[in-house]
């Protein structure tokens, strides 16, 4: 009878542990997907020509409502390619597909990537290894890497070690671009998932990845010295900034500052993404980054389930997500008990 009791206990405490990474991963990557499909139809508009308060169509790249860009796809390609347990060159691979095929994009047909993205797939397909590809130039600090990285929040969230997420981190964005600033933004938008996934509130997320930086590198390595780029982010009052301070280009630092700033400076899931939407410029990166740490940190109860049924092609999205769910939890249940 005593045995039986402890199978029991245990088995209760495995679901506890998926149901608590359901409730993780569900509304991070919804999120994701939802701030990007209201991003799409007004990408590239300018700042106070247009408001967004709902789920819209056609507009910059003529798509239906609900339509999802390269953002998610690309997110897509790594959150499969972690479940088939792949590397680098198999991710790329997938990169290569979705530039040419459309694969993972709501229609079977790409309508956009980016230049630095592109250039990276170039060099992949011209027989560079996977860690050459990216571009390693000041001016290839886009947030073609930031956008597609969430995924690793899951894999990474029970490692304590930072060094050791920060080189996983790397390996990741490195792909398209490899110049250390966007190392550095890669590693502070996962780590600010991690830490609200741990339930952290916002302020002391941010504060906990500066004193990481500080505490893991000395102030000549690469990483602390890219760090004062994104000075303002740890700064007292960066959340009283206006909006007329805040950028909302397809810079690395512009686009993390905008997304952390939307979360920050509003009170709920919708409230962020709307205000990330309607910044103007990189609409739809910087309203599926904010989406996805809204989501994380308001839970998928507070995400409006008018907006998750309009998502495009969305049977395919329930799939993907529900998919890498599953890995994510059951790699779980295994590190912590040995066994499913």
């Amino acid at each position: 009878m005593s045995r039986r009791m402890v199978d029991r206990w245990e088995d209760d405490n495995k679901s506890y542990l998926k149901l608590n990474i359901k409730n993780r991963i569900y509304p991070t990557l919804y999120g994701l997907v939802i701030g990007d499909c209201l991003g799409v139809p007004v990408e590239f508009k300018k700042r106070g020509t247009f408001t967004i308060a709902d789920m819209e169509g056609y507009g910059t790249y003529n798509q239906p409502k609900g339509t999802w860009s390269d953002d998610s796809s690309l997110t897509f390609c790594l959150m499969e390619n972690i479940v088939e347990n792949g590397d680098e060159a198999s991710l790329l691979r997938k990169f290569v597909k979705y530039k040419e095929e459309g694969y993972l994009t709501p229609y079977g047909a790409m309508f956009d990537i980016g230049n630095t993205t592109i250039e990276a797939v170039n060099r992949f397909l011209g027989g560079s290894s996977p860690s050459q590809c990216g571009g390693k130039e000041e001016y290839d600090n886009g947030n073609g890497a930031l956008m597609r990285i969430a995924p690793l929040a899951f894999i990474l969230c029970s490692n304590f070690n930072f060094i050791e997420k920060c080189n996983v981190i790397k390996k990741y964005t490195e792909l398209t671009h490899a110049h250390p600033r966007s190392i550095v933004g890669s590693i502070i938008y996962i780590q600010l998932l991690i830490a609200m996934y741990l339930n952290n509130s916002i302020n002391l997320s941010i504060s906990g990845i500066e004193k990481l930086f500080k505490t893991n590198f000395n102030e000549n390595h690469v990483y602390r010295k890219e760090l004062e780029s994104y000075k303002r982010i740890f700064q007292d009052g960066f959340f009283d900034l206006k909006e007329n301070e805040i950028k909302s280009s397809g810079y690395v630092v512009d686009t993390l500052e905008a997304a952390i700033w939307c979360l920050g400076t509003t009170k709920t899931f919708e409230g962020a993404v709307l205000k990330a939407v309607n910044l103007g410029g990189d609409t739809d990166t910087i309203a599926s980054i904010t989406g996805s740490l809204a989501g994380i940190y308001y839970k998928m109860d507070a995400i409006p389930e008018k907006w998750i049924r309009q998502i495009a092609s969305k049977e395919k999205v329930d799939e993907l997500i529900n998919r890498f769910m599953l890995y994510c939890a059951n790699q779980a249940v295994i590190k912590e008990y040995g066994e499913l």
